[in-house]
């Protein structure tokens, strides 16, 4: 690849809004995702609730957003971003201003399923954002930054939430949030454009789409959405996410509660502790992408550039949690969690960036939308067997184990990812093998 197509001045603009949004838009999206997390202990007292019955809490937000991947990735492929991310940021903000009107277990499950469901488009949004405006050799940095919402959100979530929480009560932090979202909502309408809604010109175009496969195609068909799961590639991104996501959602779903319970920390000291470790994560995402970059600026074949990074840090992160869970102090705690999130981040980033590379653009936000579906299967669980473990044993050490065994199998899982992107004529050659030899034919 020569790398010599650069992006105008207006291709740099649409570029700067597009990832400011993703940024902003992801950051609620993440501090949302906490509420519920920062609020435990209170909301336990007032509504009568066990530790498993958070777990179950937190969980039912993940089952939501996993199932909610399969279709919302194609639609963002069919509809475009600025429509589905709309719908979505609308639908989580009110279901975030439901939270704080919950009255028992049941409106609050209801609650944060339509949480899950409404959050679902926001990084396939990202995928398909970042395979639509930017160079393949840009991606990574690209995709580093606005997945480095995530950690970043996370990280200003606990100072942030505790401070609104204690001031205010833990409903009034959730109403504060759901009006902060539908702000956001507006604004991405209102700012955001998809490709075909302006007239690029053709050294625009070539920007865009230098070094993608040939014979790319506009929208996906359910057709093309079912071949995805025929390809090497597609399992192993599925199972390699599902370590990240539930090492992730270990610390997103229990670090203030562990460091609480297992720690002994005051509530007041944990909001800014459990801060340091997801400001970790926000330096790791941005790294991760931009080494990915500079793998392919030197010559390495993009897959490889994504997945290789990929599964040594999820490896380190699971030896950093293992050892987070046996040191005593808790100053080299928070240092191995601050480590593994870091590693984690670097993981996720280079995740979703081989989205970008890996399929044809019409199946952009679908093949990451699958992979978040994999992942999340992992969160998902992680809260709840978590939980489980932490109430059947008194100690967060076996659940930590768990995860970091979880992680160390999904870290291995990314050799299942091929070298080579799947094509346009690949996706053809796989339909037309399976009108001959039937559903149980594997075209790798």
């Amino acid at each position: 690849m020569s790398g010599t197509e650069q992006a105008t001045a207006r291709l740099k603009s649409v570029q700067r809004v597009a990832l400011a949004l993703l940024v902003v838009a992801g950051v609620v999206n993440y501090i949302d995702r906490a509420t519920l997390a920062v609020a435990n202990p209170l909301i336990r007292e007032e509504l009568g609730l066990s530790i498993a019955d958070m777990g179950y809490l937190l969980s039912a937000f993940l089952w939501a957003y996993a199932f909610s991947q399969l279709p919302t990735g194609a639609m963002v492929d069919r509809l475009g971003p600025r429509i589905l991310l709309t719908m979505g940021l609308t639908l989580w903000s009110l279901a975030q201003l439901l939270g704080g009107l919950v009255r028992n277990f049941g409106e609050f499950f209801g609650a944060r399923i339509l949480l899950g469901i409404g959050e679902a488009p926001q990084f396939p949004t990202g995928a398909r954002v970042v395979r639509d405006w930017f160079n393949q050799r840009d991606r990574g940095l690209a995709t580093g930054v606005f997945n480095c919402a995530s950690s970043l959100g996370t990280a200003i979530a606990v100072p942030l939430l505790t401070y609104l929480m204690l001031s205010f009560g833990w409903r009034v932090m959730f109403v504060i949030m759901g009006i902060a979202g539908l702000i956001v909502s507006a604004l991405w309408y209102a700012l955001y454009r998809n490709p075909g809604d302006l007239a690029l010109t053709p050294q625009e175009n070539a920007y865009r789409t230098q070094g993608d496969p040939p014979g790319q195609r506009t929208k996906v068909t359910f057709r093309e959405w079912k071949l995805l799961f025929r390809f090497r590639t597609t399992w192993g991104m599925i199972f390699g996410y599902f370590g990240c996501i539930y090492l992730t959602w270990i610390y997103t779903a229990w670090l203030p509660g562990y460091l609480e319970i297992e720690r002994h920390m005051s509530v007041k000291y944990t909001g800014w502790a459990a801060a340091v470790p997801f400001a970790c994560g926000v330096v790791g995402g941005v790294l991760g992408g931009r080494l990915a970059d500079i793998l392919v600026r030197r010559g390495v074949e993009p897959l490889k550039s994504r997945r290789y990074p990929a599964a040594i840090a999820l490896l380190g992160t699971a030896i950093c949690t293992v050892a987070a869970a046996y040191v005593s102090s808790n100053a080299l705690a928070i240092a191995f969690i601050s480590i593994s999130l870091f590693l984690v981040y670097v993981t996720s980033t280079c995740a979703w960036a081989l989205s970008s590379v890996a399929v044809p653009t019409n199946c952009t936000a679908s093949i990451g939308a699958v992979q978040n579906f994999g992942g999340y299967l992992g969160g998902a669980l992680a809260p709840t067997v978590t939980g489980l473990i932490v109430q059947h044993t008194g100690s967060f050490v076996p659940a930590l184990v768990v995860g970091s065994l979880i992680g160390a199998v999904s870290a291995g899982c990314y050799l299942f990812v091929v070298d080579q992107p799947i094509t346009a004529a690949d996706m053809d050659a796989a339909s037309a093998k399976m009108g001959i030899l039937g559903v149980g034919a594997n075209p790798e």
